[in-house]
């Protein structure tokens, strides 16, 4: 215990110097206004993309469907995954406790209001999944065995050595590495472990005096997937992310639907939170910051970690795949999420007196599971099954994300280092309490948004010239 506290006390100090960064007030000059520098800087990279590819989050949605379905397939496409199963991957990732726990949190905080920055961000999110996915495809590196090793850390070493940034591109491409190998390792792993196993505990309390039995299930049954490489990553998220969206949408369809007569004061609370909230909320800017924060840990649009998995998918045209993931954010933010807040406020469970000690305690999870089980006595089981795959899945994707990574620093014949850590980490995930430990890889998967949004910035034009030339031969019909 003492050795555990030693650790969480060095990494508290860490996560306050980079916390001072990353949130840095960009207003500190106005007076009770908050503008942390890393909402700003995903907010701003989404809002400038969709403007430079002339609103492709719009214009080529129905399309982006249309190659996810397998439509315009090919024999000739060369990776290792198809569209949708790599689609499945990288939602697997992003659709997780965040869409749960931490919608509760920013409605709780922010308001009501913060629903629709958060839509907005969602969208605009579109873009940036877009711009680094078709990176992604345009530098990846296929070996002889098929193996394909993908995402920023290859596009900011190679695409920055064309335009004679060799030592930029060098820098850019091992900090992304290392922030993705950290996040893995926390974020994308030990958190989920510990907070999905806090939030089955308060269905379940006998799940407590038995965490290290929960911790070794996890080890176990990520352990026997993560071995098979990105095929049985995807072929499991291809059967669990469906499933588990689907069965989450339904349930908040049952709630909407049993109450609704009140979604038209639900969305005019919205509506008015976003553009008039009451002071409580801390102004507009601070319902408009939680909004955008609570969209940019979501869906991961500007991190660059979607990029890894698209990077392995069959495609003829890199931009064919950018294309199937700009629908990630729709999915995540402007469906998922909208779900989670549309339940939040029709029950009023964001501001119910009862559930002050969940709101003040940032016990998102719990709070979410209260809301939902005013619905059905059912509804509580079905949630913690959907919050463990929602769990599960994450975990299973970011292994790849850390694992490719770790080979791109390491080489791949000592990926099994790697996997052995993670599932080391995984289980004391789950006996652990370290919270500064965890948070600390929170902020590592926010960090990665730095160099990769830098390459995306650099490497633009390659970008919009790839995406002119797939717009042209798809109408010649030469693809």
């Amino acid at each position: 215990m003492n050795f555990e506290y030693a650790i969480n006390q060095f990494f508290e100090i860490i996560n306050n110097v980079v916390a001072s960064i990353f949130f840095f007030n960009l207003l500190f000059f106005v007076e009770g206004a908050n503008l942390p520098l890393a909402v700003a800087w995903f907010f701003i990279a989404g809002l400038a993309l969709t403007i430079y590819f002339r609103f492709i989050n719009i214009r080529y949605f129905i399309h982006a469907i249309k190659i996810t379905l397998g439509i315009y397939d090919s024999k000739k496409s060369v990776g290792e995954v198809s569209h949708f199963k790599a689609l499945s991957t990288a939602l697997s990732a992003t659709v997780g406790l965040g869409n749960i726990a931490g919608v509760a949190i920013a409605i709780s905080t922010g308001g009501p209001g913060a629903t629709f920055w958060m839509i907005i961000c969602g969208l605009l999110g579109m873009s940036s999944k877009f711009a680094e996915c078709t990176l992604a495809q345009m530098y990846r590196v296929i070996h002889k065995d098929g193996i394909v090793l993908g995402g920023p850390m290859i596009y900011l070493d190679h695409g920055l050595q064309k335009k004679n940034l060799k030592k930029l591109g060098k820098f850019l491409s091992i900090l992304f590495a290392l922030l993705c190998i950290c996040g893995s390792f926390g974020g994308g792993g030990s958190f989920q472990v510990n907070q999905s196993l806090n939030a089955m505990s308060s269905v379940m309390p006998w799940l407590k005096d038995y965490s290290w039995l929960y911790g070794l299930f996890i080890v176990v049954t990520v352990g026997l997937v993560i071995i098979g490489g990105i095929k049985r990553i995807a072929n499991v998220a291809e059967k669990i992310v469906p499933f588990m969206c689907s069965l989450y949408v339904l349930m908040s369809l049952f709630i909407l639907f049993q109450n609704a007569s009140l979604i038209p004061t639900a969305m005019l609370k919205i509506f008015y939170g976003a553009f008039a909230p009451d002071a409580m909320y801390g102004g507009f800017l601070g319902v408009l910051v939680q909004g955008m924060r609570r969209a940019a840990f979501s869906n991961e649009a500007g991190m660059g970690s979607a990029a890894i998995a698209h990077s392995t998918a069959k495609t003829t045209h890199p931009v064919q795949e950018g294309m199937v993931s700009l629908l990630e954010p729709f999915i995540d933010t402007v469906i998922i999420c909208t779900m989670t807040a549309l339940v939040m406020v029709i029950t009023g469970a964001y501001n119910n007196p009862d559930h002050i000690d969940l709101i003040h305690g940032n016990q998102g999870a719990a709070l979410t599971l209260r809301a939902y089980s005013t619905a059905h006595w059912s509804f509580t089981y079905l949630l913690c099954a959907v919050i463990f795959m929602f769990a599960y899945s994450t975990i299973i994707s970011w292994s790849y994300y850390g694992e490719r990574t770790f080979v791109f620093l390491f080489g791949e014949k000592r990926k099994r280092i790697y996997q052995v850590i993670l599932l080391t980490i995984l289980f004391f995930g789950a006996i652990a309490h370290s919270t500064h430990v965890m948070e600390f890889g929170d902020l590592m998967i926010l960090g990665m948004g730095f160099p990769n949004l830098i390459g995306v910035f650099l490497l633009r034009k390659e970008i919009k010239a790839a995406l002119f030339d797939y717009i042209a031969k798809f109408k010649a019909g030469t693809l």
